[in-house]
C-alpha cells in the first residue's frame, strides 16, 4: 500500500477514535448531584436538561464526525479527487483558475453534504432545548453570504498564494506567509466594520444607565474605544455572549441583546471588564502573533509536500499540481494542527484566568463576575463537570467551576 495513503487513513481513523474516546469519557464524567456552587441557579429539572443537551449534542457530533471521516476516505479511494480535477482542467483556464475551480467544487460538495447536519443541529436539537431563534430565511441568507464572502475574499488570497508558489518555488512559503499575515492583520480591522455587519445588526447601546456604567469603568481604566454596541444575537440563538473587536480607538464593546436582557448592570460591567482584561494583558496581540507564527509553520511544512508524487498517487491523481497539493496536504497536517490547537487552548485557558482576575481586581468585586458566570452556565446549559481530558484537548476556557473557585480566592 502507498505509504501516504496508509498514513492518511491512519490519521483520519485515529482522529475519529480519539474524538469518540474523549466524548465517551466526558459523558461518563457527568455528576448526578448538582455542584453546591450552582444551588439557586439550576434546579434539578434544569440540571438534568443540561445533561440531556450534552448527550444529544455529543451523539450528534460523533455521528457528524463519522460521516466527515467516511466520506473523504471513500471519495479518495474511488478516485473522486481526480474526477474533480478532470472537470476543472476541462475548462483550460490556466493553473491558477483551474486551482480555484478545483477548490470551489470540493468546497461546494463539502457544503452541500454539511447542510443536512446543520439543519438538524439548528432546527431540531437547538430548537428542542429552546435555543434556536434562526428562521429558515436567516439560515439560507447566512449560507449565501458565506459563499459570496468566500468567493470575494477567500479566493483572491488563495489565487495569490497559488501564483506565489508557481513563481518562487524555493521561497514561496515565506512570501505566502508574509502575504497571508498581512491579510490576517487587515481583517482584524476590516471584520468589525465590513464583515460582521453583513450577518448581524449592531447599534449603539440604548440603555443609558448601563452605557454610563461601562463608559465610567472604561475611563477609569484609561481604555480608549469607539463605543458600546448591542448585537442582535437573538436573531439566531437564545445563548448569550460578549466580545471586543478592533484595535486602538476603533475598539468597540459588543454585547448580545440576550446577555443584556438576563444580567444586572454590575454583572455586565464585570463581563466587559473581563473582555477588557484580554486587551490590557496583551492577550489579543499575543493571539494574533501566535496565529501568524502558526501560519508560517503551516506554509513551511506545506512546501515540503508540493508536487509530491507519492502523495498524488495516494489520491489516484493523473496530474500533479500546486493547487491539489494544498488540499492533499490538509489531510497530513491534521496531527500538527491538533497539537497546535492543544497548545493554543492551554494558553487561552491561562489567559481566561488572568482576565477573570483583572475583572475582579479592577471592579473590586468578584461576586459580580461569579454570578455572571453562574447565570451564563445556566442560560446556556453548560456542562459543569467536563472530563479533564476533554478540557485538555478542546477547551479554550477553563471549566466554570475552576473559574469560580479562582475568583473566590481573590475575594
Amino acid at each position: 500500500m502507498n505509504v501516504y495513503l496508509a498514513t492518511i487513513l491512519v490519521i483520519l481513523v485515529a482522529r475519529l477514535l480519539l474524538e469518540i474516546i474523549v466524548e465517551t469519557l466526558n459523558l461518563r464524567h457527568l455528576k448526578e448531584t448538582l455542584p453546591d456552587e450552582f444551588q439557586g441557579y439550576f434546579d434539578d429539572k434544569r440540571y438534568r436538561k443540561s445533561q440531556e443537551y450534552l448527550r444529544d449534542t455529543t451523539r450528534f457530533g460523533i455521528l457528524s464526525s463519522s460521516f466527515d471521516t467516511v466520506v473523504p476516505i471513500i471519495f479518495m479511494l474511488v478516485g473522486g479527487f481526480n474526477w474533480v480535477d478532470v472537470i476543472a482542467r476541462s475548462a483550460h483556464l490556466g493553473d491558477i483558475l483551474t486551482g480555484l475551480i478545483f477548490t470551489a467544487i470540493l468546497l461546494l460538495g463539502q457544503l452541500l453534504l454539511s447542510i443536512p447536519f446543520s439543519l438538524y443541529s439548528t432546527f431540531v436539537i437547538e430548537e428542542r432545548y429552546g435555543f434556536n431563534k434562526t428562521t429558515p430565511r436567516t439560515f439560507m441568507l447566512d449560507l449565501v453570504k458565506g459563499i459570496v464572502l468566500t468567493a470575494l475574499v477567500g479566493f483572491p488570497i488563495l489565487a495569490a498564494v497559488f501564483w506565489i508558489f508557481a513563481t518562487w518555488s524555493d521561497v514561496a512559503w515565506l512570501y505566502s506567509w508574509i502575504a497571508v499575515s498581512m491579510f490576517q492583520i487587515v481583517m482584524v480591522f476590516a471584520a468589525p466594520t465590513l464583515i460582521m455587519p453583513l450577518f448581524n445588526r449592531f447599534k449603539p447601546l440604548e440603555k443609558e444607565e448601563l452605557r454610563d456604567a461601562i463608559q465610567t469603568y472604561a475611563n477609569e481604566q484609561r481604555f480608549a474605544m469607539k463605543g458600546v454596541f448591542e448585537m442582535d444575537g437573538s436573531k439566531r440563538s437564545a445563548k448569550s455572549n460578549a466580545f471586543f473587536t478592533g484595535f486602538g480607538r476603533s475598539r468597540r464593546i459588543v454585547l448580545f441583546d440576550t446577555l443584556i436582557a438576563k444580567h444586572t448592570i454590575p454583572e455586565l460591567v464585570a463581563i466587559v471588564a473581563h473582555e477588557m482584561g484580554h486587551y490590557k494583558k496583551q492577550h489579543i496581540t499575543q493571539g494574533i502573533l501566535r496565529a501568524i507564527l502558526a501560519s508560517g509553520i503551516t506554509f513551511y511544512v506545506l512546501s515540503l509536500f508540493i508536487g509530491n508524487e507519492g502523495l498524488f498517487a495516494a489520491f489516484r491523481m493523473d496530474h500533479i499540481s500546486i493547487y491539489a497539493s494544498f488540499v492533499f496536504f490538509g489531510f497530513l497536517y491534521s496531527p500538527l494542527a491538533m497539537t497546535i490547537g492543544v497548545i493554543e487552548n492551554a494558553i487561552s485557558r491561562r489567559h481566561e484566568f488572568e482576565a477573570d482576575a483583572f475583572a475582579a481586581t479592577t471592579t473590586e468585586c468578584s461576586d459580580s463576575m461569579i454570578t455572571a458566570l453562574k447565570k451564563l452556565s445556566s442560560d446556556n446549559l453548560s456542562n459543569l463537570t467536563p472530563h479533564p481530558f476533554k478540557v485538555f484537548i478542546e477547551y479554550s476556557h477553563p471549566p466554570v467551576l475552576q473559574r469560580i473557585q479562582a475568583l473566590e480566592r481573590i475575594g
